[in-house]
């Protein structure tokens, strides 16, 4: 018989996530999510099916109280919105699935679920999209930046290949995985975006930190600042878990104007060099994703605080 309940015990928590999410990715890792778990402290509220007490469906939630509405664990939410991209609603089937949704609805649970990942149940049949992630795939160029630069005009490859071109003879460096630079991406990423900044907030900017250190443990750091004439010009924070090329953070001097488009050509080369599956740049509306010919990848949103956010016939 199918139950559907909610679970606010951490430990039993854990152990739904390591039994139910498959790690494929590097948000499906417990301890990637925890080191925010630890500065926010949201209550946890998973919600689990089980048939015949044996757990068939996890959706991994938490009260957010200054949003009064779950969202996906571990709430890392600033400005109304989370930012760990990639969350999975698990379920055996559409019946588990659409059963749990029935009880929070039933609960009169608000919730806003975002950056959720395809699956057969979570699809534009009956959710909207809710942003854009983009991938460089280098394996579609057979591992060759001069065939992928083959994609683009003429015109327009010789103009980006101009501006790179410019840098380098102002001396161009590359500084890599100098874990002090973070605080360099903290000042870079605020002055850009100020008050829309993640790390205006001390406690994602913790965060962070901790989940940094936690990549350098485990061997999964990827670091890189450009520094031009000496002086920074940009930085970035990625990781490499199961051959996907994850840049999870940047920051870029006003300074140099452009200077983005050199860094975003460095990781499509460490890509193609070291023959990543995939380089996901997350999401985000920046014009140069389509320009540099990414493929996109929708993530979907599950809400009921949002007339269009509700799944069809709902």
């Amino acid at each position: 018989m199918l139950r559907v309940r909610s679970e606010s015990d951490p430990s039993t928590c854990h152990k739904l996530w390591q039994q139910m999410v498959p790690q494929r990715m590097l948000a499906d890792d417990w301890e990637i999510r925890e080191c925010f778990h630890r500065h926010y402290q949201r209550d946890f509220f998973f919600i689990v099916a089980e048939d015949d007490g044996n757990p068939v469906g996890l959706f991994p939630l938490c009260f957010v109280p200054e949003e009064n509405s779950y969202v996906y664990f571990p709430g890392e939410v600033w400005h109304g919105k989370t930012w760990i991209e990639q969350n999975r609603l698990i379920a055996r089937d559409q019946n588990v699935f659409d059963r749990m949704l029935e009880w929070m609805n039933g609960q009169g649970l608000s919730y806003h679920l975002r950056y959720l990942s395809p699956s057969a149940y979570v699809c534009p049949e009956r959710f909207p999209v809710d942003e854009i992630g983009y991938l460089f795939h280098a394996g579609n160029y057979q591992h060759d930046m001069d065939i992928y630069y083959s994609t683009f005009s003429r015109r327009s490859i010789k103009s980006i290949k101009k501006e790179v071109a410019a840098f380098e003879e102002r001396g161009m460096e590359y500084r890599f995985d100098d874990p002090s630079d973070f605080d360099l991406l903290v000042k870079m990423n605020i002055e850009r975006f100020g008050q829309d900044s993640y790390y205006a907030d001390d406690r994602f900017t913790e965060s962070f930190r901790d989940m940094m250190r936690l990549l350098q443990k485990r061997g999964w750091f990827r670091m890189v600042t450009v520094l031009i004439e000496g002086k920074p010009a940009a930085t970035d924070i990625g990781s490499v878990y199961n051959n996907v090329y994850t840049l999870l953070a940047g920051g870029t001097s006003a300074d140099f104007v452009g200077i983005a488009k050199v860094i975003n050509l460095f990781h499509m080369k460490r890509a193609c060099q070291e023959q990543f599956g995939e380089a996901d740049f997350l999401c985000g509306d920046f014009s140069w994703k389509t320009m540099f010919h990414l493929t996109p990848r929708p993530l979907y949103l599950i809400s009921n605080k949002i007339a269009d956010a509700s799944p069809e016939g709902a």
